[in-house]
């Protein structure tokens, strides 16, 4: 059947194309999702009255516990683009420098402007991911502690199973719903969302990872914790993973003088120098500093 969204499922209302213009898989569950977003329909518009409020025709808010809640709970789309914009400093600096982007589209293409903007994430070498990949594996280590050891015992990679999360930001990973609403924490808190996110799915499903017993088994049911109510399901899901909030109060980011990109990242005595290829384990105690666990640059 078709309509104003284009060709729709069979016995659907929902378009085969959603909202934001990613077309649904194939395997798309219509009907759950048709549950769910009746359901959610009802927070959007509650939500939204809330956010109205909030803002009054202001384009301008002052970061708040207030504010920090609100994104928590979800920025309705009529208001999302806003505050992307605002929290992410994005229009301060649109603001303070009139005409740049357009000047810089104009203009010859400089190499040295091409790497500045360039994060370690996207660099050839992907520092910046391989790092955030072992980080992720130490948390789990210390938080999923079982799944940690599966992973070590087939000695499969953090890399092989969570590239994609990272270096997408869950973009056709989760549910774009849900996708939108890691990005409204992700754009007002940090990166540190990324890693509550992951964590929450493994440790969500920590059992059912636990029954792999080879190599593309771990592989296929990383892939499957993606999928299903779980994820679909946002506003529960943000909410659940919420609890995961120790990273924002109990990590804390140490730059070193004199660098750009290394710095430290401290909990509880333990310390992660960050932006390096590999993870090595070193013992500082004699430095004072407890135990370390560092990059070699």
């Amino acid at each position: 059947m078709e309509g104003e969204g284009g060709a729709r499922e069979a016995g659907s209302g929902i378009p085969r194309v959603d909202p934001y213009g990613f077309e649904r898989p194939e395997d798309f569950d219509y009907v759950s999702y048709e549950e769910f977003f009746s359901r959610y329909l009802v927070i959007l518009t509650r939500r939204a009255i809330k956010w109205s409020k909030l803002l009054k025709g202001n384009n301008r808010i002052q970061k708040s516990l207030k504010v920090k809640r609100y994104i928590r709970k979800g920025i309705p789309n009529e208001h999302r683009a806003q505050i992307w914009m605002i929290v992410s400093g994005a229009q301060a600096n649109m603001e303070q420098n009139p005409g740049y982007y357009n000047k810089l589209l104009e203009g010859e293409k400089s190499d040295m402007l091409v790497e500045a903007i360039k994060t370690d994430y996207y660099s050839p070498a992907m520092m910046g991911l391989k790092t955030d990949q072992e980080v992720l594996g130490e948390l789990v280590r210390k938080k999923v502690p079982a799944v940690a050891e599966l992973m070590d015992r087939h000695g499969v990679m953090w890399t092989l199973i969570v590239s994609r999360w990272f270096i997408c930001l869950f973009i056709d990973i989760l549910p774009v719903e849900t996708v939108l609403r890691i990005w409204d924490c992700l754009f007002y808190e940090g990166s540190k969302i990324i890693f509550r996110v992951a964590l929450a799915l493994i440790k969500q499903h920590q059992a059912f990872i636990l029954e792999a017993t080879n190599l593309p088994d771990i592989c296929d049911k990383f892939k499957q914790i993606t999928r299903g109510t779980f994820v679909t399901e946002c506003h529960t899901f943000m909410q659940g993973q919420s609890r995961w909030c120790w990273l924002q109060s109990s990590w804390h980011w140490v730059p070193l003088p004199g660098t750009r990109t290394i710095g430290w990242l401290r909990r509880s005595g333990t310390w992660i120098w960050r932006s390096a290829p590999s993870l090595l384990v070193v013992p500082l105690l004699r430095w004072g500093m407890g135990p370390v666990l560092g990059h070699s640059c």
